[in-house]
């Protein structure tokens, strides 16, 4: 466990770092690296239940769609879609065993944040407007139900995955700034550092009880 988490470590700064400064190579290599490391890691964790392995399955399509924006914008519909199916993926996962409480302050917090994002840059999405919208609501139901599972039961694992969840919304927020809105210094290597994290601090939670 140990080697795959430095590992893990290792290539994922090495990727931030091509993000930033490095040669196009260099990221186009770390980055499946990465993945395919903390899907290793992941693979290692004790299983509990079946519902384990919906981490796994979220990783492989959040590299898909991550490796999918890599390419042209014609591309990006396909990439929206698989990184949707990883929030998807992970807010099954996060259901398992929560009960649902009508707390209104989430839930209204995260459409405030949603309908904020959309509205800054709706003018640039385009033919991408839907694409765009359901992965940001998906990835915001995935937050809210995280910060349910964290709000009935404080425990590091659960605080792990709360973590993960909102890196993975920064994640996506700055990105489709960047992209559709109005590029900033450090961009690229801020995003990836984000969705990086936030996928890491979602597979270190199998390794928690």
């Amino acid at each position: 466990m140990l080697w795959s988490f430095l590992a893990v470590l290792f290539s994922g700064w090495l990727y931030i770092d091509a993000s930033y400064r490095g040669p196009r190579w260099q990221r186009w290599l770390f980055k499946p690296v990465t993945f395919l490391l903390m899907l290793v890691w992941a693979w290692q964790a004790p299983v509990q239940a079946v519902t384990d392995y919906l981490i796994p399955a979220g990783l492989v399509a959040a590299l898909a769609g991550s490796l999918l924006t890599m390419l042209s914008r014609q591309q990006m519909m396909y990439a929206f879609g698989a990184m949707f199916l990883s929030s998807l993926l992970y807010t099954l996962y996060l259901t398992r065993s929560i009960t649902f409480t009508l707390s209104w302050p989430l839930p209204v917090t995260f459409l405030v944040i949603g309908i904020a994002v959309i509205a800054v840059i709706w003018t640039g999405l385009e033919e991408l407007r839907w694409p765009v919208c359901t992965l940001l609501g998906m990835t915001l139901v995935m937050c809210w139900i995280a910060s349910l599972q964290y709000a009935a039961q404080q425990t590091d694992k659960t605080l792990s995955l709360m973590a993960g969840a909102d890196l993975l919304l920064l994640a996506h927020i700055c990105g489709l700034i960047s992209l559709f809105r109005r590029r900033f210094s450090a961009d690229r290597a801020i995003v990836e550092g984000l969705f990086i994290l936030g996928h890491f601090m979602i597979v270190r939670s199998l390794w928690l009880m």
